[in-house]
């Protein structure tokens, strides 16, 4: 066998133990069996979380400040540059899935996560040499109702968006993969590294936090008061850094090793189109196929039953490839049974939005200084997500979950669909945090006879917007989490980069529907001789109606998310 071969002994003694300690489905960096005692863990993780710190602190150097570049340098309108926000997030969100698709059927995690992070370096330098480019200035503007009419330097603009969607590209190739990798290296078979992997999620995420929180306290304040280059040449270096310590672990690290030569995409598809081949089938011949297969009534085959049809070949054959095993078809099922689940989180995406366009607008026009000669960016306020994210993590982790564990027996405290849903609730609450305190912000406005003097800082401290941003982190602590290890979890192994991908693409779509709710609203609201809710005078604005409506919006998607979760049939 091949795992006595890498023993280099015959002995029984030495053999046993090292047959004991091999990890099943996963080999070394030269493919031979890998052993738990010398790869895998927490030390290969941190690896791992470390490149993933400094690819949020780059990606975060760039999305928590990019509307105020935009209106900026850029010279672009508040809405337009809300808009081009979201659907470069949108995009960003969505390209994990063709990383996912690469990774899961050609370069395996690895490869993936190097070449993305190359990418990453280029898209990140060259953001850095448009940002070198003479500029607009909006003080160039005779008027800030006029600003959008100014023009901004056409060669910077193309590079500048050029860059921004070769480091989205690159981040599609990076976020599916970094992280299932990093749960790669725990086995899910082994009692103690299965509880690791469950606590790696949170660690994870209380890491990359910390990474956002340093991204937001020291780049947004370097962009905002000396310079925009430096403040994108920064995240450049850092992911320099970054890749060669991903590297040093090299030879620690487990790789999984593909069980089928068939890639995941076309086993799954094949089920899909030879059920609607069969769509004419008879409920008996597939109950005749069910049973004669040996499936009993407890194997899931009750949900999504017409997949069942998969099972026949068209003509009735049997000839061999072109009919679908039951593993096939479960497969199937596991991956139609995440759908409602992730359009039910949509509103949820849209609400995550607002924390990096319009909360940091309203930042903007109040009073952010601390002393005579510093003010507060805008962006950094973003800070307190991650802050309250790094503070409640530990407590969520060391705290909660074994209480929690206590007094239900499950192994991580509560399920997984209940820790979602506890967040989309904290995000209900985190809208209707934002819509009273911008209602307080427009009537000091008035109070002060600030609504036509857009360039006249709001007497009400910017510390007001603080409770909707704690709001968000702690929403976070439940729902992205839960949402990753979800998504993780109940995919087929090899599709576990598509999984995450899936995951992230809930935040690409939702940004794509915040754009296309921002327009939309934008024209209804606008016109001639009046001010939509998003006018790029702030104070002539209703930002407090948007954010009742995502409050309202958010209240119908928990009801509906509250159906599904409960008839939802985990996969494991």
């Amino acid at each position: 066998m091949a795992i006595t071969g890498a023993s280099g002994s015959d002995s029984p003694d030495v053999q046993a133990p090292l047959l004991y300690d091999t990890v099943e489905g996963s080999v070394d960096y030269k493919g031979r069996p890998v052993y738990k005692s010398n790869s895998g863990g927490w030390r290969s993780a941190s690896f791992i979380i470390g490149v993933e710190v400094a690819e949020r602190f780059a990606f975060y150097g760039i999305s928590s400040n990019l509307i105020t570049y935009l209106t900026g340098p850029l010279g672009q309108s508040t809405a337009t540059a809300a808009e081009n926000v979201n659907a470069w997030s949108g995009t960003a969100s969505l390209l994990p899935l063709l990383g996912a698709f690469v990774a899961d059927s050609f370069l395996g995690r690895f490869r993936t996560i190097v070449v993305a992070s190359l990418t990453y370096i280029l898209g990140l330098g060259l953001l850095t040499l448009s940002a070198m480019l003479p500029s607009f200035s909006a003080s160039d503007c005779p008027s800030i109702n006029i600003i959008a009419s100014c023009s901004a330097n056409p060669i910077q603009v193309v590079l500048f968006f050029f860059s921004l969607y070769l480091v989205a590209l690159a981040q599609g190739g990076h976020k599916p993969c970094v992280q299932a990798f990093g749960a790669d290296q725990f086995d899910g078979q082994d009692p103690k590294e299965c509880k690791a992997k469950s606590s790696f999620f949170n660690w994870w995420y209380f890491c990359m936090c910390s990474g956002t929180l340093l991204t937001l306290l020291v780049l947004n304040y370097i962009q905002d008061n000396l310079n925009w280059a430096l403040g994108f040449g920064i995240p450049c270096i850092m992911m320099v850094i970054a890749l060669i310590l991903f590297l040093l672990g090299t030879k620690t690290y487990r790789y999984s090793v593909k069980v089928e030569e068939k890639s995941a995409f076309l086993r799954i598809g094949k089920v899909f189109v030879a059920a609607i081949k069969n769509w004419r089938t008879s409920s008996s011949a597939i109950a005749l196929e069910e049973e004669a297969r040996g499936m009993l009534p407890h194997q899931r085959s009750e949900q999504f039953k017409f997949l069942n049809k998969a099972l026949l070949a068209p003509n009735g054959s049997k000839e061999s490839g072109k009919v679908c095993s039951l593993t096939e078809v479960e497969e199937a099922k596991a991956v139609l049974r995440l759908v409602p689940i992730w359009a039910t989180c949509l509103v949820y995406a849209v609400v995550y939005a607002q924390s990096s366009t319009f909360f940091t607008k309203q930042g903007v026009t109040m009073d952010r200084s601390i002393s005579l000669s510093f003010e507060v960016p805008p962006a950094a306020l973003q800070s307190f997500i991650s802050l309250a994210i790094v503070l409640f993590i530990p407590i969520y982790d060391r705290v909660f979950v074994p209480i929690a564990r206590a007094l239900t027996g499950k192994p991580s405290g509560i399920t997984m669909l209940q820790r979602i849903g506890t967040g989309m609730f904290l995000s209900v609450l985190s809208m209707a945090i934002a819509a009273l305190i911008e209602i307080k912000r427009l009537e000091v406005a008035r109070e002060y006879g600030l609504i036509d003097k857009p360039n006249v800082t709001v007497p009400m401290s910017i510390w007001w917007l603080v409770p909707q941003y704690v709001m968000f982190g702690l929403a976070d602590v439940f729902t992205m989490v839960g949402l990753q290890e979800f998504f993780y979890d109940q995919v087929p192994s090899e599709l576990r980069s598509v999984g995450l991908s899936l995951y992230l693409s809930i935040f690409g779509v939702g940004s794509f529907i915040s754009s296309f709710l921002v327009s939309a609203i934008e024209k209804a609201t606008g016109g001639e001789g009046h001010d939509s809710w998003f006018a790029n005078n702030l104070n002539r604005g209703h930002l407090d109606y948007f954010y009742w409506l995502l409050a309202a919006l958010s209240i119908v998607q928990s009801v509906a998310y509250l159906y599904f979760a409960k008839n939802y049939v985990y996969n494991r």
